[in-house]
């Protein structure tokens, strides 16, 4: 089955899921005026796809109080997986306009 590049990426009724639009740079998970970086017992995993009728994105990591680590470019229709573990933010910088799916779960 494939899915219509019109719907969400992510449908789940268990886990957290949002649809984020992307113009300069945003956080998709956290914020960079976090003092702390988040820590979980199971880390938390962070799904995102760039939508396929969207621009290229940057995605990458801060820390707490630090600089933001750029992981790398996610081209229109791509998908990563970043755990969310010791780290204040996920985020994302788009030169002009791209939407991200984004769904949250605890890994195994």
């Amino acid at each position: 089955m494939q899915q219509s590049p019109f719907m969400p990426s992510f449908l789940s009724k268990t886990h957290a899921s949002y649809e984020v639009r992307v113009r300069g740079t945003i956080f998709l998970w956290g914020s960079a005026g976090m003092t702390m970086n988040a820590g979980f017992d199971k880390p938390l995993l962070l799904h995102v796809r760039n939508n396929v009728f969207g621009e290229p994105v940057k995605i990458g990591t801060q820390v707490a109080g630090g600089p933001q680590t750029t992981l790398g470019t996610l081209q229109p229709g791509e998908c990563l997986t970043i755990q969310i573990q010791n780290i204040s933010g996920v985020f994302a910088t788009c030169a002009l306009e791209s939407n991200i799916d984004c769904v949250v779960h605890p890994s195994n």
